[in-house]
């Protein structure tokens, strides 16, 4: 294939420069079998090896951008060596030249940086010459941006200090992404207060991602180079019982310890994280969601990153809680999954949205759309309901907290595990549904007693049976709402952005973002890592 390519376009340079076409071949043959890269660049464009190192000698076919801008393409143009190096790479790292519009092997100088930064990482030894970088848990309330491997397409996560997430893989069936956005989350604050079995200095973080395809596994038919898309958090294979039901969120076939899996999550499959400038993405046809217009999508960027989780996972738990045209809705935590529960409610028709929280800041944010506020510091829940209602009871109750709960009133500085969930049950109607997207676990270091520390809390299940209540726990499937949400957000049905104030931060500032995040701000953290987002 390699000499096939050179014949051809040795022959077109030959018909356009009026040369031998016999002495070209010669040359770029020699050139070739010289194994030096600058020689057979050379050899192409008819410039000489030296002329690559240094200044363009603007030979006969030269590639540069000056020579170029007569030819009706001016975007092409060699950068120097670097043709050299993008000639002498893979195959599949030269045609990634394509994403640019510039055609197959392309030497110019964007398709170069392209595949300098993809294809010829492929041989590094040290994570810090990779050209990836990424944000990783180092110690409990510590995160620290530090250079990473560059994504291949496989799976090796062997050395996981972790051993149920322990497996290795290739992964054609999926693609690398340079990271558009990736958001931070309130789960990734669990592991990062040390409230999870992970250990420090290993997992990149990040489940939350939007990027740009930059390379596609040979097993990939649909998802392109340059699409841009979003990823769910949830992965899945698109080939077990689950998957084919529609339960993505606990595909058989990517954990080896568990049903489910997820990125920079610990034992989840190992998979790393997209806080990070690149990430693979496995099971791109099935999993990715493209954009239809991606000039479209980077002015609605800021919403649409929040389709990797937190709004189908709010919206998730509002549908689960059965929340319809004037419904009554109690949304327990004003935290970004909180009030984009807030807002899917909405979204949804509920006639009365009442959010409880412990966070002047945070019930601020939710009262600027129009939600009704309890302040949990001020006592019972039900109390406050009532006061607002005139009744103690709502239709319909959403847990957006989790197993981090505090008690009510003189106990709000308490941490009281199944809070949330034995108010969700006291204030519920009758036959009312209680949707649980926020997070428990099975193993909790930081636990507050013996039985919490393995996830067995002290529910009042007695009450919710006697009351015909039914739940809905689990991660959110996804899939299953993304394309809509998608639809909606385009056709500026919601403004979810604005719901849990989405805020742009850079890569280097992802620590910060952690620790003010932890203390409670009413942000919702964006990380842009190559400076993409308009602000």
């Amino acid at each position: 294939l390699t000499t096939l390519f050179v014949i051809i376009f040795s022959m077109l340079r030959v018909s356009r420069g009026g040369s031998s076409a016999l002495n070209s071949l010669s040359l770029v043959v020699s050139a070739r079998s010289s194994g030096t890269p600058a020689a057979y660049t050379a050899a192409l464009t008819g410039a000489s090896s030296s002329s690559l190192q240094g200044e363009c000698a603007h030979a006969n076919g030269c590639l540069c951008t000056s020579c170029c801008a007569g030819t009706g393409n001016p975007r092409r143009g060699i950068s120097t060596a670097a043709a050299a190096d993008v000639l002498s790479a893979p195959r599949r790292s030269r045609s990634r030249a394509v994403g640019h519009g510039h055609g197959l092997s392309c030497p110019c100088s964007q398709c170069a940086e392209t595949n300098s930064r993809v294809s010829s990482k492929r041989g590094i030894s040290s994570a810090a010459d990779s050209g990836n970088r990424g944000v990783v848990f180092m110690a409990p309330g510590e995160v620290e941006v530090k250079p990473i491997d560059f994504p291949k397409l496989e799976l090796d996560s062997m050395s996981s200090p972790v051993p149920s997430e322990r497996q290795k893989r290739k992964c054609e069936h999926g693609v690398i992404l340079k990271v558009t956005t990736t958001n931070i989350c309130g789960s990734d604050q669990h592991m990062v207060r040390g409230r999870t079995s992970l250990t420090g200095g290993y997992m990149v973080l990040g489940h939350e991602i939007t990027g740009e395809v930059i390379e596609c596994g040979k097993d990939v038919e649909y998802i392109k180079e340059g699409d841009l898309c979003s990823v769910p958090f949830n992965i899945a294979c698109g080939r077990c019982v689950m998957c084919k039901a529609g339960h993505t969120g606990v595909c058989l076939n990517v954990n080896p310890g568990r049903a489910g899996a997820a990125y920079g999550y610990v034992d989840m499959g190992g998979w790393v994280g997209g806080q990070s400038e690149y990430v693979m993405v496995p099971y791109a046809d099935f999993n990715l969601l493209k954009f239809p217009d991606k000039d479209h999508a980077l002015e609605k960027i800021k919403h649409l990153t929040l389709l990797s989780d937190i709004f189908p996972t709010g919206y998730h738990g509002a549908v689960s809680a059965g929340v319809g045209p004037g419904k009554i809705a109690y949304v327990a935590g004003a935290g970004p999954v909180g009030l984009a529960c807030a807002a899917s409610c909405q979204l949804l028709g509920a006639a009365v949205v009442i959010v409880g929280d412990m966070i002047p800041e945070r019930l601020e944010q939710a009262k600027k759309f129009g939600c009704e506020v309890v302040d949990i510091k001020k006592g019972p829940v039900k109390d406050q309901i009532a006061e607002i209602l005139g009744t103690p009871e709502v239709d319909c109750a959403i847990d957006c907290v989790g197993f981090e709960a505090r008690g009510c009133g003189h106990n709000h500085g308490t941490e009281k595990p199944a809070q949330v969930l034995n108010d969700c049950m006291e204030i519920t109607k009758a036959a009312g549904g209680i949707g649980i997207p926020g997070l428990y676990v099975t193993e909790d270091p930081g636990g507050v007693d013996d039985n919490a520390r393995i996830g067995s809390l002290a529910m009042r299940l007695g009450l919710g049976w006697s009351k015909s209540q039914h739940f809905v726990t689990g991660q959110c499937p996804v899939m299953r709402y993304h394309r809509d949400l998608m639809n909606a957000i385009l056709y500026d049905k919601i403004d979810i952005a604005g719901a849990v104030n989405a805020t742009v931060i850079s890569l280097e500032e992802a620590p910060a973002g952690y620790k003010d995040f932890d203390k409670g701000a009413a942000v919702k953290y964006v990380i842009d890592p190559h400076g993409t987002v308009k602000h």
